[in-house]
């Protein structure tokens, strides 16, 4: 049984897709049936005329007339009788079109979907090598940094996107003195995932070139990426950071800190730092005091992670306020189309039968 509501929707969607038809840019893959069709169509309704012509022919030889019946008079009302016959004929193109089975080439639709465009900024400095004890968010290996820690965070983050009711943009950026785009935004998690899992190689990881941290530069490469994409003046944006914190730079390539957040403000991009230092509650850092308020002024989060346990619940907290919608364009080289032509074809043919079964005066001669 299909729910009425999916048949309503199913309905209002055949009839849009009236706005999206271009009839120059149709291909039609089966021609040469259609053409067979209607031929067979029109051999069928001569027969059909033919034999109820032969059938009138042989009732007037028997019908006995009392008087002279006069000539009716004209009335535009009785050339109404003849509109289920209209009906029925002008089905017969779409129904035609429809059988060649009309297809579009490249078509473009916009989807909403539930989600966001999340670009993940993951701290690879040196000083991401201190210890930061983790048994939930790892498979307990004996290497304890900081590093591992953040990009399995980041990891069960994505996963826990993935495993919801989103379709989000992610992006993957990796920073230490300089930030370099891993990932483009992309609405593939397990190319995201994967992309997780190279940085985070141990070995890959002691051979990135940038030993310091400017979070500062990683947002700007971040808002920047979002500029590459045309996503400034779109919603649903976010930022999600995972860094020890250890930065007291408040400009980046002499851009001000002030200036950086005010391009993630004007783009309406929210940051949420997840600050990972074991054992450091909020102000045990120093850093803590410039960034807490600077992420905070985009309508964001700073979250002091002191402990696993305070990881796992930043990451609950940056999911649950990851709501809304986006909008995606999504494009198919063979699309089907036969369905708007199949539909008006079949109301047609339903209106004709329609008025055929309810209104005598559509039966009625002459």
């Amino acid at each position: 049984m299909v729910p009425l509501t999916a048949l309503v929707a199913q309905l209002r969607a055949d009839l849009a897709g009236w706005r999206e038809i271009d009839v120059a840019d149709l291909l039609f893959a089966h021609r040469r049936d259609a053409a067979a069709g209607l031929v067979v169509l029109l051999g069928l309704s001569l027969i059909i005329v033919l034999w109820r012509f032969a059938g009138r022919r042989a009732a007037d030889s028997h019908v006995v007339l009392p008087a002279i019946v006069g000539r009716p008079a004209r009335s535009r009302i009785r050339a109404l009788r003849h509109a289920p016959f209209v009906l029925a004929m002008a089905a017969i193109p779409f129904f035609a079109v429809a059988l060649a089975d009309p297809l579009m080439t490249v078509a473009r639709t916009t989807a909403s979907y539930p989600g966001r465009r999340i670009a993940l900024l993951i701290d690879a400095s040196s000083s991401m090598m201190v210890p930061f004890a983790s048994s939930k968010l790892r498979d307990g290996s004996s290497n304890d940094a900081a590093f591992l820690t953040t990009i399995a965070a980041a990891d069960v983050f994505v996963r826990q996107r993935k495993a919801g009711p989103y379709r989000d943009l992610i992006a993957v950026i990796e920073f230490g003195d300089e930030a370099y785009v891993v990932t483009p935004f992309t609405t593939d998690y397990d190319n995201a995932l994967l992309s997780i899992s190279l940085i985070g190689d141990w070995s890959e990881y002691m051979r990135f070139p940038d030993g310091g941290t400017s979070i500062a530069r990683a947002i700007d490469q971040g808002t920047g990426l979002f500029k590459a994409f045309d996503f400034l003046d779109a919603a649903g944006n976010a930022m999600v950071i995972f860094s020890d914190g250890e930065d007291t730079q408040v400009a980046s390539r002499g851009k001000r800190l002030a200036d950086v957040l005010a391009g993630a403000v004007r783009a309406k991009i929210p940051v949420y730092l997840v600050r990972t230092s074991s054992g450091k509650r909020l102000g045990d850092a120093v850093p803590d005091a410039i960034w807490k308020p600077a992420v905070e002024s985009t309508g964001g989060r700073f979250y002091a992670a002191a402990q696993e346990a305070d990881i796992v619940r930043a990451i609950r907290d940056i999911d649950s306020r990851s709501t809304g919608t986006i909008d995606v364009n999504v494009y198919t080289t063979r699309e089907p189309r036969f369905a708007p032509f199949a539909l008006m074809a079949a109301a047609l043919w339903i209106g004709s039968l329609g008025l055929k079964a309810t209104a005598p005066f559509f039966t009625q001669f002459p």
